[in-house]
C-alpha cells in the first residue's frame, strides 16, 4: 500500500487519470441529467446520485434491473443528454498544468464515459484529449474491475504495477487497486470525508511533476 510520504518517494513509469472527479468537475451537469432520468423512472433520487458517479452508464441501469428498461437504449439517451449538458463543467484547480507537464506518452485517460463524451467534456473544460484514452466502448468489464487500467497501461508500453492511478470514487479506487497500479485519491470534489487508506491530494495546484533522464516520472510538493 502506498503511504501518503510514499507517494512523493518513489519515480513511476507513467501516470493514468479519471477524468470525472479527477481532471474535471461535472457533477452539476452530471446529476442534472441522471436526477431527470431517476423521476422519470420512479427511483428515489437523493438515494440513487451517490450510486452512480464513476462507472458506466449502462452498468449503473443494468445493476437496477428496471422491469421493462431496455439498458442499451436508456444508456444511448443519457449520453445524448449529457453531451448536450457541460454548462458548468471546470477542470480540477491546476489541472491544465499539471497536464502540460507530463511527456505525451506518459499519460492516459481511463474514464467510464464513451468516447464521445468524453471529448465533449475535455474540450469544454480546456483540457487535452491524450494520445491513450480507454472510454466505455473499450472494456467488457467497466470499474471496479481492473480492465480499463490494464488496457491503459498496455497502450502505454507499460506495466500498471509501476503506474499512478488518480482517481476519485471508490468504484476507480478498486479498479486501480485490482490492476496492480499505486493510487492517488483526488478529493477536490468531495463535500464528505473519504475513508481511505490511499494518499490523497485536493487537485493539482500544490504538486509538481519531475522527468528524469530515463524519463520515469516522479510528484514533488510544489515549493511555496
Amino acid at each position: 500500500m502506498l503511504s501518503r510520504t510514499r507517494l512523493f518517494e518513489k519515480s513511476f513509469s507513467a501516470f493514468l487519470f479519471d477524468m470525472d472527479g479527477t481532471l474535471i468537475n461535472s457533477i452539476p451537469a452530471t446529476e442534472r441529467v441522471w436526477s431527470a432520468w431517476a423521476l422519470s423512472h420512479g427511483l428515489d433520487v437523493a438515494a440513487f446520485l451517490p450510486t452512480m458517479h464513476g462507472v458506466r452508464g449502462i452498468d449503473t441501469i443494468r445493476r437496477l434491473a428496471l422491469p421493462g428498461v431496455d439498458a442499451e437504449a436508456e444508456a444511448k439517451e443519457i449520453e445524448r443528454r449529457e453531451i448536450e449538458d457541460v454548462d458548468g463543467i471546470v477542470p480540477i484547480a491546476g489541472a491544465a498544468r499539471f497536464l502540460a507537464s507530463l511527456p505525451a506518452d506518459r499519460w492516459g485517460i481511463v474514464t467510464s464515459a464513451p468516447i464521445a463524451l468524453a471529448r465533449r467534456r475535455l474540450a469544454a473544460a480546456g483540457l487535452p484529449v491524450p494520445a491513450v484514452i480507454v472510454t466505455a466502448e473499450d472494456v467488457e468489464a467497466g470499474k471496479p474491475a481492473p480492465d480499463g487500467y490494464l488496457l491503459g497501461a498496455r497502450r502505454l508500453g507499460v506495466e500498471a504495477a509501476d503506474c499512478v492511478v488518480f482517481e476519485d470514487v471508490p468504484a476507480g479506487v478498486r479498479a486501480g487497486e485490482s490492476a496492480g497500479a499505486s493510487v492517488a485519491v483526488i478529493i477536490a470534489t468531495h463535500t464528505h470525508p473519504i475513508e481511505t487508506t490511499h494518499p490523497t491530494l485536493d487537485g493539482y495546484e500544490n504538486v509538481e511533476v519531475h522527468v528524469e533522464a530515463d524519463g520515469r516520472l516522479s510528484l514533488l510538493r510544489a515549493a511555496a
